[in-house]
């Protein structure tokens, strides 16, 4: 039997909530290099969360900690208390960059997660999904002769399909065109509304300003700042901040020593 690609998530019938997410002490290491840095921080299950900060500064890792997909080398992560085991991770989504899809039609991809449901329902969820990520026109075309837009699209919209208390994204606009990335900031918009956590990694500032209610810069591993978006884009606490969002050059990759 098939298994959902890993930005699925299935849903869950508990009520309990996945917050506060608290993060205390965490690392990752690999080959000698530490690439998460004694990492602490803690979320709520309101906000839309963007994670900036250079390239090779360890967004997407810490990301990938987060939901399960990595191991730490050290540290603790806590959903609501409780450890991040297969119960947590049910809850979630995630989408990345690339997103990975069956190869099947479009509204195939969807009625994939949605088979628990009554086909009526079904059919009426995946015409839903589709209008909301405009992608009515292209419903029965493969997925693989998508555009890269229209492909991420789809990818969200089967990741909203399974109703995730938390949604990872991991740049999920990069390299599109401005229409693209203005439906794909709609439909980010939209999941949030439905009381969805967002959890967001972009280089793209004006992304970034648009949608962050709160901002985790991460530089060399470990998290510089935690802030209100409006505070962080106001003033920057940290001298690696205020390089970023100036366009000065700061590797800020990790330390590998």
């Amino acid at each position: 039997m098939l298994k959902p690609p890993e930005e699925h998530a299935t849903v869950y019938s508990g009520g309990d909530s996945l917050f506060p997410l608290e993060v205390s002490g965490l690392a990752f290491s690999d080959r000698g290099r530490n690439l998460v840095d004694n990492v602490s921080l803690t979320l709520d299950g309101r906000s839309r969360t963007v994670i900036l900060g250079p390239n090779g500064a360890g967004k997407s890792l810490l990301m990938r900690l987060l939901h399960g997909l990595l191991q730490p080398t050290a540290g603790t992560i806590l959903w609501g208390g409780r450890p991040l085991d297969a119960a947590v991770r049910a809850r979630q989504a995630m989408v990345f960059q690339r997103p990975t899809l069956l190869r099947r039609s479009a509204e195939e991809n969807l009625r994939f997660v949605l088979g628990h449901l009554p086909r009526t329902a079904r059919d009426a969820r995946i015409t839903e999904l589709l209008a909301d990520a405009k992608l009515t026109d292209i419903r029965t075309m493969p997925a693989r002769l998508l555009s890269g837009g229209e492909q991420q699209r789809l990818a969200i919209a089967r990741a909203r399909a399974a109703d995730p208390d938390v949604l990872f994204l991991d740049e999920p606009s990069a390299s599109l065109d401005p229409a693209s990335t203005h439906a794909i900031e709609e439909l980010i918009r939209a999941i949030h509304a439905e009381g969805t956590k967002i959890i967001l990694v972009t280089h793209d500032l004006g992304q970034a300003r648009r949608l962050a209610d709160d901002v985790v810069f991460v530089s060399r591993g470990r998290i510089m700042e935690h802030q209100p978006a409006a505070d962080f884009f106001l003033n920057q606490r940290s001298d690696a901040a205020r390089a970023y969002i100036e366009g000065r050059l700061d590797i800020g990759t990790v330390d590998q020593s």
